[in-house]
C-alpha cells in the first residue's frame, strides 16, 4: 500500500474536551500559586489554557466553579488516603496518625487551593456550602471510626461520637489552614501531625500522646 499522505494542519489532533479542562484546573492552580485567588481572572484562565474566554465558559460557568472543581479533586485525594478502620493489631496511634496525616498530605501538596477556599468561604456562598459539606463528610468518617473503636474495646465510653468528631475536625481545619497560609497563630508545620496526634489520642483514647520531638539543635 501506499504511504497514508502526511497530515496537514486542518487535519491535525485536535485538544479533546478533557485535555481543555484539565489544562484549565493545571493553569488555576498554578495561578493560586503564584497571584492568590483575589488576582485570578477568567482571562487569565483561558490564555494560561490556550483557548477564548467563550470557549472557557463551555467548560466552567466563572472562576469559582474552577475553584470548586480543584477543591473537590484534593478532598478526593484526601478521602482515598484516609483509612476507615484500624488493620489487625494496629496500635491506635497508627490509625489515628493516618486519618489526619491523610488529610494534611492532600492539603498540603495543594496548598494553593486550600489557602484560595478558605479565602473565598469569606464572600463566596457557593464555596461555604461546599466546604461546610466537606467538613460534614469528615465529621460522619471520624464519628464512624470513634463508634468502631468504642465497639472493640479499643476507646473507652465518652462524648457523643459525632460531638466528638466535629470538635477534632474543627481543630485541624483552623490549624491546618493556618500552617498553609502562614497566619498566625500557627504551629510549625513539620510537626503539625504529631500536635494533632497527641490531641486526638487524649480526645478518643483517653491516653497521651507520644512524647514531642526535640526541635533541631536540642531543646531549647
Amino acid at each position: 500500500l501506499p504511504p497514508a499522505p502526511a497530515r496537514g494542519r486542518r487535519g491535525a489532533a485536535r485538544p479533546s474536551g478533557d485535555d481543555r479542562r484539565r489544562a484549565i484546573l493545571e493553569t488555576a492552580e498554578r495561578l493560586l500559586d503564584e497571584r492568590g485567588y483575589a488576582a485570578v481572572s477568567v482571562d487569565d484562565l483561558a490564555r494560561g489554557a490556550g483557548i477564548s474566554r467563550p470557549t472557557f465558559y463551555f467548560y466552567f460557568s466563572s472562576k469559582e466553579e474552577v475553584l470548586l472543581a480543584l477543591l473537590d479533586r484534593v478532598v478526593a485525594e484526601a478521602r482515598a488516603r484516609r483509612p476507615r478502620t484500624a488493620a489487625a493489631g494496629e496500635e491506635p496511634a497508627a490509625l489515628l496518625r493516618g486519618v489526619i496525616a491523610a488529610v494534611h498530605g492532600a492539603f498540603s501538596a495543594h496548598r494553593a487551593v486550600t489557602v484560595a477556599a478558605a479565602q473565598a468561604r469569606a464572600t463566596s456562598p457557593a464555596v461555604r456550602e461546599v466546604w461546610s459539606g466537606v467538613m460534614e463528610g469528615f465529621a460522619a468518617e471520624t464519628a464512624a471510626l470513634v463508634e468502631a473503636e468504642r465497639a472493640r474495646g479499643a476507646a473507652p465510653p465518652g462524648p457523643p461520637a459525632r460531638d466528638l468528631a466535629v470538635l477534632l475536625n474543627s481543630m485541624n481545619e483552623r490549624v491546618l489552614e493556618s500552617c498553609y497560609a502562614g497566619t498566625g497563630p500557627s504551629v510549625d508545620a513539620e510537626h503539625v501531625v504529631d500536635l494533632l496526634l497527641a490531641v486526638w489520642l487524649r480526645a478518643v483514647y483517653a491516653r497521651p500522646g507520644p512524647p514531642p520531638r526535640t526541635p533541631p539543635g536540642g531543646p531549647a
